[in-house]
């Protein structure tokens, strides 16, 4: 007999899954403290939670028999990630079970602004017949920019491809080939945000898509267009956005996120009723969302226990927990490895190669394959990619996967590459597990280098010449950043130099721009691990 505990709401379809089961057993306690929910746990094989739950260390420290936590919904960042994994829990969640809902909402904001239904609506209720004010424009014909070409946004594509539109888009994590297919125009950011009379958004938030759209992107926009948000608050810059409407640049927007929710203080509130829609964040809140995403974590739950197939595993899948903790420091590894060149490269990703040498190949590789690959994907996709649907995710973007072991002996006992091939270049990594388990960088294309792979990272070329080091270091103190350490490696005969500095803190966009503009720096990188 299997023992979960639901510690969240739950719609009751997914309750009565678990009522039907004849070998589960569950429990719904809502409202635990993290206290009374360290001590509950203990007694259970599984956990099913939604955002309100949190399942800190201190939660998961005296956990011997949990197996398993579902998340019903995308982000975990309510659980424990390292802990769990430590111990050999599976962590899950459900990312595909609102596609559809936040896909039409998203259409349906579209069809809104162009046609100013809800404005017309709420005018008509006053009393007043304003037909003229509140003529719209068709869709047929115009261009559909849609940034974020995962799941979502290649609903949106095709459901808007029937209403004759052109759909343009940007995704550095799909061929030109896999697009053509779908029957977009792959393009680079800017151009998509130069063409588009319809632009919208559907990328996770994380560093490199917070703030995407800005006024500086905005000036490059057709006047008249029409942006839309129901991805992630903050993606698009409130402030600016809303001083575009305002001047007339922007002729609509339509909001269903924001960057603080509720959103009563957001700059939008200042544009006219008319040029924008804003609703409370409905992507998700259809019936058959919140139902399905119930529904979809109830059974992978059931499925885990049972020893059958691990969906949506954002950790690991079902391995010997002794086994993981001695595979871990290597699982740590790819990923940080595939994050790293990820947030190097250029274009979009033709392949990705892993090679392997030395005691790493007496583990499962094709495991170790994932987590590189999720590396690789986690800067774009966020926690929409674990470790079950990190390939998959890959393949669906014609990326092709390659994985190579070699007997070309090293200095060191165990060393992995990861490499990337993009349309517009090649680049790779590679690194180590030292003797006390630490992950350790230690080649970057190259530039032979060694850095202990923390969160915040700049990895710069330079011109080889005298000087350079020292003014980097003068503009992050100046900028009160502390430099945690500090790796560089040299090509004598190209004459240029390869740095790496990690920092313990988070590095604006102001400062890159300032160590890039130096004399004799060539290109500059931001990594976030």
């Amino acid at each position: 007999m299997h023992k979960i505990l639901v510690s969240d709401k739950l719609a009751e379809d997914a309750l009565k899954l678990l009522q039907n089961e004849k070998d589960i057993e569950y429990v719904v306690k809502t409202g635990l403290t993290e206290g009374e929910l360290a001590e509950e746990l203990t007694k259970y094989d599984a956990l099913i939670i939604r955002s309100g739950t949190k399942v800190t260390a201190k939660v998961l420290l005296k956990i011997t028999k949990l197996k398993v936590i579902g998340r019903a919904g995308v982000g975990v960042d309510n659980v424990d990630m390292p802990v769990a994994t430590a111990k050999g829990i599976i962590v899950m969640n459900t990312p595909d079970a609102n596609t559809i809902s936040t896909a039409e909402q998203t259409i349906t904001l579209i069809l809104g602004m162009a046609r100013n239904l809800p404005q017309a609506d709420a005018s008509l209720k006053a009393k007043k017949w304003d037909r003229s004010k509140y003529t719209g424009v068709e869709l047929y014909g115009k261009t559909l920019g849609v940034i974020g070409l995962g799941r979502i946004g290649t609903e949106v594509a095709k459901r808007m491809l029937s209403f004759g539109m052109k759909v343009i888009g940007y995704d550095p994590f799909i061929t030109k080939d896999k697009a053509e297919i779908l029957g977009i125009e792959l393009m680079e950011l800017k151009d998509v945000i130069k063409n588009a009379d319809i632009l919208t958004v559907h990328v996770p938030k994380n560093k490199e898509t917070t703030n995407l759209i800005t006024a500086k992107e905005i000036e490059t926009m057709k006047d008249g267009v029409m942006i839309v948000n129901c991805a992630r608050g903050g993606i698009i810059n409130e402030k600016d956005i809303a001083d575009a409407l305002n001047k007339g640049k922007v002729k609509k927007a339509a909001f269903d996120v924001y960057e603080k929710e509720p959103p009563f203080d957001s700059p939008l509130f200042t544009v006219d009723p008319d040029r924008i829609i804003m609703v409370p964040h409905l992507g998700a809140s259809t019936v058959e969302a919140q139902e399905n995403v119930g529904k979809v974590i109830v059974e992978q739950v059931i499925e885990a226990l049972k020893g059958g197939m691990i969906r949506n595993a954002l950790n690991i899948p079902a391995v010997d927990p002794e086994l993981l903790k001695e595979m871990q420091p290597y699982l740590t590894l790819n990923e940080k490895l595939g994050a790293f060149v990820a947030q190097l490269i250029e274009g979009n990703i033709k392949n990705i190669t892993i090679e392997y040498s030395g005691e790493v190949t007496k583990y499962n590789l094709k495991i170790l394959t994932i987590a590189a690959v999720k590396g690789v994907l986690y800067p774009a996709l966020g926690d929409t990619v674990n470790y079950v649907n990190a390939v998959p995710l890959a393949k669906e973007r014609g990326i092709e996967i390659i994985e190579k072991t070699t007997t070309i002996k090293s200095d060191f006992p165990n060393l992995i590459s990861v490499t990337i091939q993009t349309d517009k270049e090649k680049r790779n990594v590679f690194g180590t597990i030292s003797v006390n388990k630490q992950a350790r960088i230690v080649k970057v294309d190259k530039f032979e280098v060694e850095i202990v792979p923390e969160k915040n990272i700049l990895v710069y070329k330079n011109e080889d010449k005298p000087g350079v080091i020292g003014r980097i270091g003068t503009v992050l103190g100046t900028n009160n950043i502390n430099i945690a350490s500090f790796a560089l490696g040299r090509h004598k005969e190209e004459k240029v130099a390869l740095g790496i500095v990690t920092v313990d803190n988070e590095v604006s966009q102001d400062v890159i721009t300032s160590i890039k503009n130096m004399e004799g720096i060539l290109d500059i990188k931001y990594i976030v691990l």
